[in-house]
């Protein structure tokens, strides 16, 4: 087994890493206060775009954790940083299916956001949407999916936050993401590009927050085929645990592996505070 040193900065999911919906994992608090003692670096990176990076820092406030914005990455403000670069904001109109988190950042960037049933028509000059983005949706309705199904058909281009078909919460395992997308895949027949993990794109952007270099830096989390193999995908070591979707029997059909599995965040913990990994 690789041995456990020389990590400075790390990667971390949150939905069944840090908890189970409103429940905290067990060693929540004392995880994050070894990350401070030790100086080790974090980016909080999750393909969860339901929540603004303020409400995550109030979600782990509540669980006992000081974190700031800078140092939480979503899948929704990943979305919107990349497609400012790609096309110019102020001359582009977004649909959204999804809340707070990717509407936010999405404006803050300068783009325009078109309301339900703006589709580009011909005949009476009306003009829908240039860009679809779906992102996971608490509020979402049939009319959302209409408007996005319309919209794609007509000619815009269909993104996903992620591609996630499930989310762990304390209820159990729901549908993500993923589910939505698949929808609206089938109503349309295009495929979404997806910004979130696996792609390696919410990672790079990672290691560019945290001015590190893959060498030193670990992902941490809990589903192999998001976490895991977008780790692999940018060339950087990998933590798996076992509090989430992913199990030890994934892994032995899977012919990509994370560099360690560990039961949960207790057991990084006491990793990190003993350097080696036996």
């Amino acid at each position: 087994m690789q041995a456990f040193t020389n990590i400075r900065a790390l990667i971390i999911d949150m939905d069944g890493v840090l908890w189970h919906g409103t429940e905290p994992m067990a060693g929540l608090t004392d995880f994050f206060d070894t990350l401070y003692k030790l100086n080790i670096r974090f980016i909080l990176a999750t393909n969860n775009a339901s929540l603004t990076p303020e409400q995550y820092v109030a979600k782990l406030a509540k669980m006992g954790v000081t974190v700031t914005q800078d140092q939480i990455l979503t899948s929704g403000t990943a979305t919107a940083l990349y497609l400012s670069k790609q096309v110019k904001p102020t001359e582009t109109r977004v649909f959204v299916i999804g809340v707070e988190g990717i509407t936010q950042p999405l404006i803050e960037l300068g783009f325009t956001l078109t309301d339900l049933y703006e589709v580009s028509n011909k005949d009476t000059n009306q003009k829908g949407a240039d860009i679809v983005v779906c992102g996971k949706d608490e509020t979402l309705t049939w009319h959302k999916l209409a408007t996005a199904t319309l919209n794609i058909r007509a000619g815009a281009k269909f993104i996903g936050t992620n591609g996630d078909t499930t989310l762990p919460t304390e209820l159990g395992v729901t549908h993500g993401n993923g589910a939505i997308l698949a929808a609206l895949e089938v109503a349309t027949g295009v495929t979404p590009s997806i910004i979130g993990k696996p792609e390696p794109i919410i990672y790079q952007q990672a290691l560019v927050l945290l001015n590190a270099s893959p060498e030193e830096t670990v992902a941490i989390g809990d589903r192999l085929e998001t976490d895991i193999l977008g780790a692999v995908r940018t060339g950087i070591r990998s933590i798996m645990v076992l509090t989430g979707i992913s199990s030890e029997d994934d892994l032995k059909a899977s012919d990509y592996q994370p560099t360690w599995v560990m039961p949960d965040i207790t057991a990084i913990t006491h990793a990190l505070k003993n350097q080696t990994l036996s």
